[in-house]
């Protein structure tokens, strides 16, 4: 389920605030850059092929749009990828995704006033109202999902481990959701530590959940690629009947057992890497239309279950 935002300005306001006129209405090619992190993780793998996937589609589909698509694994390349892009390749708009927030701001803000349309997705900018469109998975919703499910399937008195990802709002925002889900449920959580959003670290924590805990009854991995690490200590210890795993983020591999019905993995949460496609569609609304795009695009998470899982199964995706 998608909740949408749209800010919508007529054509006369736009002029007025210095906004580019549609590249189609001047008869000439737009050109979109992309700026992302590289593949540096099965998420950010699955968004890096969401991203080629739905350039080769809106090429097909728009052939007045052309596409630059730069990946970087720091934070330096990407500036530069932006840099460049302006420089060289004279690009109307840039959809960027942050590796991250504060050295980002900056350039990004540079883009823009330099008169072409800005797109943020995911990862915010440190300085507000820079960017025209910004899209990006409801991190609120992705807690309040998975404590209700918890809290629906759990007995007062259960008890349960939670794995947190990297320092960050964005996961503060999580665990404050899902600790107000199950708020006066009677579940206790025994331990919270932090995965850092990596399976290595998730494996090495939870075998720490293991070994003080004798008793759990179900464990919130908040991310698919932690939800793989606590699987495989949870199997060297012998415990898999024990307890069951809920992730986060829609990897195949996940999706592929809650299609299966595997008792350990009974459900996944959404937060899409295909939110990349989401914002290159909508930005190209911007030059092919004059649907009003401005403003927010918020993706809702849905709880995955066996029900619906087929339509989140992407087989080919490298996430």
């Amino acid at each position: 389920m998608e909740r949408r935002t749209f800010l919508a300005t007529s054509a006369a306001a736009a002029l007025a605030t210095g906004l580019a006129v549609p590249a189609s209405a001047q008869g000439k090619k737009a050109v979109i850059g992309v700026s992302i992190p590289s593949a540096t993780h099965g998420f950010m793998g699955g968004l890096n092929w969401h991203a080629q996937e739905t350039i080769k589609r809106l090429k097909a589909t728009y052939p007045q749009l052309d596409f630059v698509l730069a990946t970087a694994g720091n934070v330096g390349k990407q500036v530069n990828d932006i840099e460049d892009m302006v420089a060289t390749r004279n690009i109307d708009a840039l959809v960027v995704l942050p590796f991250e927030s504060e050295p980002l701001t900056s350039p990004v803000k540079a883009v823009k006033d330099a008169g072409k349309w800005v797109t943020v997705v995911d990862r915010g900018l440190s300085q507000p109202g820079i960017e025209d469109l910004y899209v990006a998975g409801d991190n609120t919703a992705f807690g309040r999902v998975s404590g209700e499910y918890f809290r629906a399937n759990l007995k007062p008195g259960a008890k349960i481990v939670v794995l947190r990802g990297i320092p960050t709002t964005l996961d503060n925002e999580r665990v404050d959701a899902f600790q107000k889900a199950i708020e006066g449920s009677g579940i206790e959580i025994l331990d919270m530590q932090h995965g850092n959003w990596n399976r290595d670290k998730a494996f090495s924590v939870m075998q720490d959940y293991l070994s003080k805990h004798k008793k759990i009854d179900a464990v919130w991995a908040a991310d698919d690629d932690m939800a793989i690490g606590v699987m495989e200590a949870i199997a060297q210890s012998g415990r898999q009947k024990e307890m069951w795993i809920v992730g986060g983020a829609g990897m195949k591999e996940i999706i592929k057992r809650v299609m299966d019905k595997d008792p350990q993995v009974p459900v996944d949460v959404s937060y899409p890497p295909a939110q990349i496609s989401t914002a290159l569609e909508v930005t190209a609304l911007r030059f092919v239309s004059d649907t009003p795009v401005y403003g927010r695009f918020i993706i809702g998470s849905t709880l995955i279950t066996p029900e619906n899982a087929a339509a989140f199964y992407f087989p080919n995706s490298p996430f």
